[in-house]
C-alpha cells in the first residue's frame, strides 16, 4: 500500500506517522525513483519496528511567574492524535536546565515534574530554561524544549512561611514553620505524590488539613491515621487582614521515614526448662503496616553475660535453659525496608524463673540408676572379699569338687570311709557226724573273717577289736555246742 505523506516528494526526506495503533509492529518500506512517466525498478525492502526507531520530540513548557517563584507547566512529547507516546505518559521524567538571562552559568535541575516551582529566585529578575523528557525504560532522552524566559514579579509585601519541619510521636504528625510577622493565621494543605507523576494539571487536588486553618501558632499537629502509607506534599500560607502571602515552599512527606516505632511489651512464661516469650504491642498504640524484626537480649538474672539474637515473629521458645533459674528478657523493635532503618526504644525489663523440667527428671532418674548400678557393684565385691576370708580363715570341712567327684562311686567311697557292721548269718547243726566239720567250717570262716578285717583296717588306717570280740564270742558259742552234744551222745 502507498505510504500516505510520502508520495510524490522531491526531497530524500518523509515524515510519517504510524500505519497502526501498533507500535511495536514491524513495517516493512521499498523505494522507487519517478520521472515523467519513467520509473526505476524498487529498492530493498527495509522493515524496522516504529517504538525502536521514534525519537523522543521536545516536551511543550508553560511558565508563570509569582513573587520569587516560577512554576513550570510540562506538556508531554507528542500531539494528542499520536499514539506513539500514547501508553508512556505517565513514564516520562523531565530534566530542566534553568539561568538568568543576564550571565551564561547554567544552572542543571535533574528531575522536575508538571507543576514543580523554583524557589528561592531574585524578585523582578528574568529567568530562562529548557526541558527535555526521558524514559528510563527503554534509555531514551528526547531533545530539548525551546527556551523559555519569563521575569519574576515584584516581592510580595507578605511573605510566605519559611523554613518548614515534619516531626512525628507515637499517634500525630507535627509540621513546624518560621515566620516572622505577628498578628498573622496560616492554613496548611496536604497533596499526594503520585499525583504529580500524572499527565495533566492537578492544582485543584490540594486539600485543606483539618483543625490547621486559620491558626494562629506556627505549628500544625494532625493525627498520623489520616494519611496512609505513601508520599505527600505539604505547604502553609499566610494571611493578615486583607492581605494573603503565596504559598511556602513545598514540603515533602514520606510517611515510611517520619514512623514511629513504640517499644515492644514484652511477657514470658514458663514452661519446663523453657521459656515462652511474647512480644505485643503497646497497648493503645498504633497498628504499624510495616513488618518488623524483633531484637531480643537475654541473660540469666545472676550473670552479666547477655545472649543477643533477632527474631521475625512476635511469640517464640527460649530453650535447654537450668532448672529453677531466673532469666531476663528484654527487646526493642526494628523496621528495615529500602533506605528506612529505625529503631524503638529498649522494653521494660521482665524476669521468670524456669521449673524443674524434663531434663532435671532425666538427671535424676540417670542418679538412681547409677547409685543402684553402684550398690550391686559393691554388693558383689563384699560377697566376694567375704568368701575369700572364709576360704582362708575358715576352711570348710567338705572335700573340694575337684576330688570329691571321683569320690562318686561307690567301692571307692567304702574303701575310703568307715564301713557298718557287717551283719553275719549264724546257722545252728545240730547233729553228731557233722560236728567236726561244723567247727571246722566256723573256724574257716572265722579266720578268713579276720583276715578281712585285717587287711580292711590296714588299708583304711582304723582299726577295731569288735571283730576280735565278735571271734571269741563265736568259739565260746561253739564250744557250748560240742558239750551239749557229748552228752546227748552219752
Amino acid at each position: 500500500m502507498k505510504l500516505p505523506g510520502c508520495q510524490h516528494i522531491v526531497v530524500n526526506k518523509c515524515h510519517f506517522s504510524p500505519l497502526s495503533s501498533d507500535v511495536y509492529e514491524e513495517v516493512k518500506l521499498r523505494i522507487r525513483a519517478e520521472k515523467g512517466n519513467d520509473s526505476s525498478s524498487w529498492s530493498e525492502v527495509y522493515s524496522f519496528i516504529p517504538f525502536d526507531e521514534a525519537q523522543i520530540g521536545p516536551p511543550k513548557v508553560h511558565l508563570e511567574a509569582e513573587d520569587k517563584t516560577i512554576t513550570i507547566h510540562i506538556s508531554p512529547p507528542g500531539t494528542v492524535d499520536n499514539v506513539m507516546w500514547s501508553l508512556d505518559v505517565s513514564a516520562f521524567r523531565y530534566s530542566l536546565v534553568m539561568w538568568k538571562n543576564s550571565s551564561d552559568v547554567e544552572e542543571r535541575i535533574e528531575t522536575v515534574h508538571p507543576g514543580d516551582k523554583i524557589y528561592k529566585l531574585s524578585p523582578e529578575t528574568t529567568y530562562c530554561l529548557k526541558v527535555r523528557a526521558k524514559l528510563h525504560l527503554y534509555n531514551k532522552n528526547g531533545s530539548y524544549s525551546p527556551v523559555s524566559c519569563i521575569n519574576t514579579t515584584a516581592e510580595n509585601k507578605l511573605p510566605p512561611p519559611e523554613n518548614l519541619e515534619i516531626s512525628a510521636d507515637n499517634e500525630n504528625y507535627i509540621l513546624k514553620w518560621d515566620y516572622a510577622y505577628v498578628n498573622a493565621t496560616f492554613q496548611v494543605q496536604w497533596f499526594h505524590g503520585f499525583l504529580k507523576i500524572i499527565h495533566g494539571t492537578n492544582l485543584h487536588k490540594w486539600q485543606q488539613i483539618p483543625n490547621c486553618e486559620h491558626i494562629k501558632t506556627t505549628y500544625c499537629i494532625f493525627p498520623r491515621k489520616r494519611l496512609s502509607k505513601g508520599i505527600y506534599y505539604l505547604r502553609v500560607q499566610a494571611s493578615n487582614g486583607n492581605s494573603t502571602s503565596f504559598w511556602s515552599e513545598e514540603k515533602k512527606l514520606n510517611t515510611g521515614i517520619y514512623i514511629v516505632i513504640p517499644p515492644p511489651v514484652i511477657s514470658m512464661k514458663s514452661i519446663n526448662d523453657s521459656l515462652r516469650v511474647y512480644v505485643n504491642a503497646e497497648e493503645g498504640s498504633v497498628k504499624q503496616p510495616y513488618p518488623l524484626i524483633y531484637e531480643i537480649i537475654f541473660w540469666e538474672n545472676s550473670s552479666n553475660v547477655e545472649r543477643k539474637f533477632l527474631k521475625e515473629r512476635n511469640d517464640f521458645t527460649i530453650d535447654n535453659l537450668q532448672p529453677l533459674t531466673v532469666y531476663c528478657v528484654k527487646g526493642r523493635a526494628h523496621f528495615v525496608g529500602g533506605q528506612l532503618n529505625k529503631s524503638s526504644i529498649f522494653s521494660n525489663t521482665v524476669c521468670e524463673k524456669t521449673k524443674t523440667g524434663n531434663s532435671y527428671k532425666i538427671w535424676v532418674i540417670a542418679g538412681i540408676c547409677i547409685a543402684g548400678v553402684f550398690i550391686l557393684f559393691t554388693m558383689y565385691v563384699m560377697k566376694t572379699l567375704l568368701r575369700c576370708f572364709n576360704y582362708v580363715f575358715f576352711p570348710s570341712l567338705k572335700p573340694p569338687s575337684n576330688i570329691d567327684k571321683y569320690l562318686s562311686e561307690q567301692p571307692l567311697k567304702n574303701l575310703l570311709l568307715l564301713t557298718s557292721e557287717e551283719q553275719i548269718e549264724r546257722c545252728f547243726i545240730i547233729e553228731n557226724t557233722n560236728t567236726n566239720t561244723i567247727m571246722k567250717e566256723t573256724n574257716q570262716i572265722d579266720e578268713d573273717h579276720k583276715k578281712y578285717n585285717s587287711q580292711t583296717s590296714q588299708d583304711s588306717g582304723n582299726y577295731s577289736n569288735e571283730d576280735e570280740n565278735s571271734g571269741s564270742k563265736t568259739s565260746e558259742e561253739l564250744l557250748q555246742l560240742e558239750t551239749e552234744s557229748s552228752e546227748m551222745n552219752s
